[in-house]
């Protein structure tokens, strides 16, 4: 199960510690741009790896060494998700992430659709977030990820998290072997 509070704590210190460690002294919207970037990088980073667009292909979705397509999609997966927490946190809409029981089953009874439609339109909501301030581009966007985890590409919550913090230590050990 979700536990949207403690997934936005552990993004948050991480980020405070990568700051931290590496002397980084920026302003609140450099830092805030910076996670948007990453962001958008990381849903670049989700398509290409789930491969969905590429409809030339028999097979799609690459897999890192050792791991299946599946496993390697789903850490392409929490990578986007820590950026999308860390902006919850900087924008100060945490309110938006944390989601109840009744919303999280919501989301799991929408049906699959186009992934090029929604990928594009996650990327027009977070950025009207950004350019706009706009917090309901931002809640929609959540959700419509959410989704994309959980329907499209069949993750469970428990897969998720697990994930989420097994990613959570491979990050700090980089950062505390200088990564």
């Amino acid at each position: 199960m979700f536990d949207f509070t403690r997934l936005l704590h552990a993004a948050i210190q991480l980020d405070e510690q990568i700051t931290l460690d590496k002397k980084i002294v920026w302003k609140h919207e450099e830092s805030l741009r910076n996670a948007y970037v990453s962001l958008d990088v990381e849903l670049a980073e989700v398509a290409n790896t789930s491969e969905w667009f590429k409809v030339w292909k028999t097979h799609s979705g690459k897999n890192d060494l050792g791991k299946t397509a599946r496993e390697t999609l789903l850490v392409e997966y929490v990578d986007a998700l820590d950026f999308i927490l860390l902006i919850g946190a900087k924008q100060q809409w945490t309110h938006l992430i944390v989601l109840d029981r009744e919303g999280v089953e919501l989301l799991k009874s929408k049906p699959k659709t186009d992934l090029n439609k929604e990928y594009l339109a996650l990327k027009k909501m977070f950025l009207g977030s950004y350019f706009e301030h706009r917090q309901e581009d931002f809640r929609h966007a959540w959700h419509l990820f959410l989704k994309l985890g959980l329907v499209d590409f069949g993750f469970s919550e428990n897969e998720i998290m697990a994930a989420y913090d097994s990613k959570s230590k491979i990050n700090h050990q980089r950062q505390n072997s200088d990564y």
